[in-house]
C-alpha cells in the first residue's frame, strides 16, 4: 500500500510537460557528453602532433627529396621535419596568403614563393610575415627575396584543405600544393615549407615561422567543464521533480500561512470579520437654546408666550 501511494506521488512525471523536460534534457546531456569527448579527442591529437614535433626537432636535415615527392601529401610523421633544399626563387610566382597576423595580433600577409630545384621541380615557401593592412597586395610590394641560387631550410607542413585553399590573382587563405601548382601551372612538391633560414640572406628578411607550442592547451578543462554541464541538468530536474512532488506545481500553490505577531495562529482561532456599517451617524448640534429652532419659546413678562 505504502509502495502504490509512493508511486502514484511520481505518477505527474507521465504527463506531457515532465515527459518533454525529460526528453530535453537527454537531448543536453547526449550533447555536453560528445563535447566533452570531442574536447579529449583533441587534447590526443595535440599530444601526437607534440610528440611528432619534439621527435623531427631532433633529427638532422634531411634532402628535400628524401622527404617530400611532387603529388604525394605529406605523411603525418613526416609534419615539422626540417629539410634544406636549393634552387632559385621565382619571384613572378609569389602567392600572397590574405589574413594572416603576428603575435601581436597586427594584420598581414604571409608570401610564398616557388624555389625552382634543379630539376625543374619547385618547392613552395613560405619565406615568412609581411605586416600590411593593404587588401591590394601584390608580391611585388613584399620584400624580395635573395636573387640567384639559393639554400633553403625549413619546417616540413601538411597542405590545408577547404574552400580557403582557392588561388584567385595568386592570392589565397590557406596554402594547397595542388591549388597552387594548378594555378601557376608548375610541377611541385607536395605539402610546404615554413622558412627557417636561407643562403644567403635577404637585404630585409620577413618575420619567419616558430615552432608551435607544446603545452597541451585548455582542451582537457574544457572537456571536464562540458561533462559538468551535463551532469548539473540532470541534478537539475531531479531537484524540480522532487520538489514539484513535495510542493505541488509551481504557480498552483497555497500561499504562505499569515503569521501574527508572536508566532504561527492557532488552529481554532478564525479571523475577525468586521462587518460593513448599514447606519449613519447624525451629527450632534450644540447651538445655543436661545438661536435653535427646534428650542421651546420663553414666556414674556405678561405670562404669555
Amino acid at each position: 500500500m505504502k509502495i502504490g501511494a509512493w508511486l502514484g506521488s511520481w505518477r505527474f512525471l507521465l504527463s506531457r510537460r515532465w515527459v518533454l523536460f525529460f526528453l530535453t534534457i537527454i537531448v543536453v546531456g547526449y550533447a555536453t557528453w560528445w563535447l566533452g569527448e570531442w574536447q579529449f579527442g583533441r587534447l590526443e591529437d595535440r599530444k601526437d602532433r607534440n610528440a611528432i614535433i619534439r621527435a623531427n626537432e631532433t633529427q638532422d636535415p634531411a634532402s628535400v627529396n628524401d622527404v617530400l615527392a611532387p603529388g604525394d601529401p605529406v605523411a603525418a610523421d613526416e609534419e615539422w621535419r626540417v629539410v634544406t633544399a636549393t634552387g632559385t626563387y621565382d619571384v613572378d610566382d609569389t602567392v600572397i596568403v590574405r589574413y594572416r597576423t603576428d603575435d601581436n595580433g597586427l594584420p598581414g600577409v604571409d608570401a610564398v614563393v616557388p624555389l625552382v630545384t634543379a630539376d625543374g621541380t619547385a618547392l613552395l615557401v613560405d619565406r615568412g610575415w609581411y605586416g600590411t593592412d593593404d587588401p591590394a597586395t601584390t608580391g611585388s610590394d613584399v620584400p624580395a627575396p635573395p636573387e640567384g641560387e639559393v639554400t633553403i631550410t625549413g619546417w616540413v607542413r601538411a597542405d590545408g584543405t577547404g574552400d580557403s585553399t582557392v588561388v584567385h590573382d595568386q592570392s589565397t587563405r590557406a596554402i594547397s600544393s595542388i591549388a597552387i601548382g594548378d594555378a601557376l601551372d608548375r610541377e611541385v612538391y607536395g605539402g610546404f615549407v615554413d622558412l627557417r633560414s636561407e643562403d644567403p640572406e635577404p637585404a630585409e628578411p620577413l618575420t619567419r615561422a616558430e615552432l608551435p607550442e607544446l603545452d597541451e592547451g585548455p582542451h582537457f578543462f574544457y572537456g571536464l567543464q562540458w561533462w559538468f554541464f551535463g551532469v548539473l541538468a540532470a541534478a537539475g530536474f531531479g531537484y524540480l521533480a522532487w520538489d514539484e512532488r513535495r510542493n505541488g506545481r509551481r504557480g498552483e500553490r497555497r500561499p504562505p500561512r499569515r503569521r501574527g505577531p508572536f508566532g504561527a495562529r492557532p488552529a481554532d482561532q478564525s479571523e475577525r470579520v468586521i462587518p460593513p456599517s448599514t447606519g449613519s451617524a447624525t451629527p450632534v448640534r450644540n447651538e445655543a437654546a436661545g438661536e435653535s429652532r427646534n428650542a421651546a419659546a420663553r414666556p414674556n413678562s405678561s405670562g404669555s408666550p
